[in-house]
């Protein structure tokens, strides 16, 4: 028998794939990420969870939970900086992710981000809705046209790939990027030495990193001192990637043009000295916030339970 336990409310298409390769599914109602005692009982007492984003299965759960019940955690997301790998390795656990599902989705939420910080849009909004707005007139709230720029990618996976592709073909915009390795792509790229060199190059600076100890504080005050006065900052990868202090002291000294945020720090927790701000776009994390995407995510990560399930090669192990 085989009891599966997702920690969050899913589409319900996801929850009847599930039912069908499971024998018990559990479906937790609330939306706030696993408490201590529920990531300790989710390895206890279940075959396979389910999990996502705050969900913070560290090297100390593991610890706590000898010989755990659960063999898999398919997570439901493609970022699994949440969950220490090694530790669940070492403890027999399995971890899979959904690659490939998100990546369209997060690379149009950079591009609506580049565009509303660029040309100010979220400001003009609060400005309409305030009932401050005057009328049109030439010098009214001029921004950065986006077309024709030069963009940094900071990062050049999946999603990287998508938000250049989506510059280039769609605002001819000049491709710049850092990766550890050189890409074969089908449109023109120019791989960057140092982050601190693109960041000094370009007028967009696109962070599309994993998250995780390696890449924290990647986007550091050195970083940001670096970029043009009239840059803009976006970032769609996770909050920690930035040092939000740093970012924060950029926007107020007016050092940067502007920023766009989907992540932050210590979400979802944003600094009354961020918001505050008229220079800075924040959204609330809508990185994959569309149905068809979250749909296309619960059954990518059910795919992988199925797997597990049936005994075969998992699809997506990390």
């Amino acid at each position: 028998m085989t009891r599966l336990w997702i920690t969050r409310p899913l589409p319900q298409d996801v929850v009847d794939a599930a039912q069908a390769v499971c024998d018990e599914v559990v479906v937790r109602p609330e939306t706030l990420p696993l408490t201590d005692a529920e990531l300790r009982s989710a390895l206890r007492d279940f075959d396979v969870v389910l999990p996502t984003l705050g969900d913070q299965f560290s090297a100390a759960v593991f610890a706590d939970v000898a010989n755990p019940r659960c063999k898999l955690l398919a997570n439901f997301g493609v970022g699994y900086n949440h969950i220490d790998v090694q530790a669940a390795t070492a403890a027999g656990v399995a971890v899979t992710n959904t690659p490939g599902a998100v990546t369209d989705a997060t690379a149009d939420i950079a591009v609506m981000l580049m565009l509303m910080s660029a040309r100010r849009a979220a400001e003009g909004e609060r400005l309409v809705r305030a009932g401050d707005w005057a009328g049109w007139h030439p010098t009214q709230m001029l921004g950065l046209h986006m077309s024709g720029k030069r963009v940094g990618i900071v990062g050049m996976g999946r999603i990287g790939q998508a938000i250049a592709k989506r510059c280039h073909f769609g605002f001819g915009m000049d491709v710049h990027y850092v990766n550890r390795s050189q890409k074969s792509l089908d449109f023109p790229a120019s791989r960057v030495a140092t982050l601190t060199s693109l960041a000094q190059q370009v007028d967009f600076l696109v962070a599309a990193v994993p998250g995780g100890a390696e890449t924290r504080h990647l986007i550091s005050a050195e970083v940001l001192d670096a970029m043009q006065a009239h840059a803009h900052f976006i970032n769609i990868s996770r909050g920690d990637v930035v040092d939000e202090s740093a970012l924060v002291s950029a926007l107020a000294a007016g050092a940067i043009g502007g920023a766009g945020l989907d992540v932050y720090e210590r979400e979802p927790a944003v600094p009354e000295a961020l918001r505050v701000l008229d220079n800075v776009t924040l959204l609330p994390h809508l990185g994959t916030a569309a149905l068809e995407v979250r749909l296309a995510m619960g059954l990518m990560a059910v795919d992988n339970v199925a797997a597990f399930v049936s005994d075969k090669d998992l699809p997506n192990r990390v």
